[in-house]
Parts: structure tokens; C-alpha cells; sequence
């Protein structure tokens, strides 16, 4: 599942590049698209702009993978709405990360996404886990609680954690689908039991991350310990500084996007662009 990174051209949002980026990763085997997440910059977009991302997505999707969008804030009735709109483009689900910066409690937590679930009877729910974003950690425990809410299918677990990971599986495995918020422990992460990733590496290359998913799944180690040690050290460079700053840097040389980001986030250093820039260029991931 690739975490979509969004373009902007002189302000705006730029949908012809969009439907370029997401044509891309069709082609390259991407299962699942997932707009308006940390990568897409959603929390600088206003609510008619996410909306219109979403649909895009939706129409360049065409029914081939499913859609679903980011709709997660620190105020359950803004997510409420934002799940509302989401639905309205045309999402098949939608990704919902902990609310941040207010630090509620776990019993806060269950009750956020229930009050969610109420709101919106039927629509699948992913749960997004990534404390070092938020502030907040969504423990085993408090997920085996969500066990009980139907529209809660699967969590995207961003700890990095293998410990956690299989503390997940013991917890709630059989009756949720776990995926990784980490694109450097994808292997790891599936072997003890998760089934796929929420990439922002995908991006770039998702090709790579589709044919890593698929041989881990399928217990083909030597080819998928292959494929995750060919990316790491790009996996790298694009968390060198904080996502999305690097991987819209690395879709701007690739041709796919402009360079622009919008405030607070500012362009990657030139030491930092050069180094992902020449690991581009060693993985064959530039045209000429």
C-alpha cells in the first residue's frame, strides 16, 4: 500500500501530476492507494482540497485497487466530518491516525474510534499507530479492546518494533490485518506475522516494495532479504529528514513532481538532496 505523496504547483494542489504519480503505481503493482496521510501533507491541505485528492485518487483507480483515504485529526468530530467527506469522494475506508498533541488516555483512544465506527457503520477502519508523530502509543492491549468494533479491520503499527509486532500478533492477529508504518523492517515485520506495509518508499519504487511484500508473504526469503537490502540504504535518505521532504524531492528529480512543498516544511539540504540524488542514480531510478 503506498502512502501517496501530493504535488503542488505554485500553491495549489497540481492534479495532473497526481494522476500521474498514481498511474505509476498502478503499473508498478501497488494494492492499495492511500491518500491523504502524513506523506500527503494533509494537515497543510484545506478540507476541499483533501476531498478533491481523494477523488482523484478514486477516479485514477477506477475500482482496479481499492482507496483508502487519511482522515484522522485530534478531534473525534473532525474526524467524524473528515470520514464524512472521504466517504462522500468515494473512499473505500479510511486510515485514522491516534489523535495527536492532547495525549488521551487508551480508554480515550477506544472510545475515539468507536464514537468513529458509530458515525459511519460498515466503513473499514485502519488504525494508525506512530507515536513519535503524535505523542500518544496504542498499546496490544487497547487494540485487542478495538477487536470488538467491526469497522476496525487492520492497524498500521509505525513503532518499528518487532517485540510489539508480535505482541500485536499474539493480541488481535487472527481477527486483524497488520501492516507496517516502517519501510526498513518490512521482512522482519511479515515474518512474524504482519502482511504488508503502508510504504512512503513506494513512492519512489513500487515495483521493489510490491515484489518485497509478495516473496516475504510467500516465505521466498532469499529474494525478499534481497529486495530489502537493495533499499535500505534509499530507505534511508528518505527519512533523513522529516516525510515527506525527501521523497518529493526524490519524485521531483525522478521528473514525476515540481519540488514544492508547503510551510512549516521547507526543501531537503543540498547535502542531503545530493546524497539521494547519486542513490537515485545507482538504483537506475532516474531516466537518463
Amino acid at each position: 500500500m503506498t502512502a501517496l505523496a501530493t504535488p503542488f504547483r505554485d500553491g495549489a494542489f497540481d492534479e495532473p501530476s497526481y494522476r500521474a504519480l498514481i498511474q505509476q503505481q498502478l503499473a508498478g503493482g501497488t494494492s492499495v492507494l492511500i491518500p491523504m496521510g502524513t506523506t500527503g501533507e494533509s494537515v497543510t491541505m484545506s478540507p476541499d482540497e483533501r476531498q478533491r485528492a481523494i477523488r482523484v485518487a478514486v477516479e485514477e483507480a477506477a475500482g482496479r485497487v481499492p482507496v483508502v483515504a487519511g482522515a484522522g485529526s485530534n478531534s473525534t468530530s473532525e474526524t467524524i466530518e473528515a470520514v464524512r467527506r472521504a466517504r462522500e469522494a468515494g473512499a473505500d475506508g479510511t486510515l485514522l491516525v491516534t489523535p495527536y498533541y492532547n495525549k488521551p488516555t487508551q480508554t480515550g483512544l477506544v472510545e475515539h474510534y468507536k464514537a468513529v465506527a458509530r458515525a459511519h457503520p460498515g466503513l473499514p477502519i485502519i488504525v494508525y499507530n506512530v507515536p513519535g508523530r503524535t505523542g500518544v502509543d496504542l498499546l496490544p492491549d487497547t487494540m485487542l479492546r478495538l477487536c470488538d468494533v467491526p469497522e476496525v479491520v487492520a492497524i498500521k503499527e509505525a513503532t518499528g518494533s518487532m517485540v510489539r509486532t508480535v505482541d500485536l500478533v499474539e493480541a488481535c492477529g487472527e481477527r486483524l490485518t497488520l501492516l507496517s508504518g516502517d519501510d526498513f523492517t518490512v521482512l522482519p515485520f511479515i515474518a512474524c506475522g504482519g502482511k504488508g506495509v503502508i510504504s512512503v518508499s513506494a513512492n519512489v519504487a513500487p515495483r521493489w516494495m510490491a515484489d518485497l511484500v509478495a516473496a516475504a508473504r510467500a516465505g521466498q526469503m532469499d529474494q525478499a532479504r534481497a529486495l530489502q537490502v537493495r533499499m535500505n540504504a534509499l530507505h534511508r535518505l528518505l527519512f533523513v529528514e522529516p516525510n515527506p521532504i525527501p521523497v518529493k524531492w526524490a519524485l521531483h528529480v525522478m521528473g514525476l513532481f515540481g519540488p514544492e512543498l508547503r510551510l512549516p516544511l521547507v526543501p531537503m539540504s543540498e547535502p542531503h538532496a545530493k546524497k539521494l540524488e547519486a542513490e537515485l542514480r545507482k538504483l537506475s531510478l532516474l531516466k537518463g
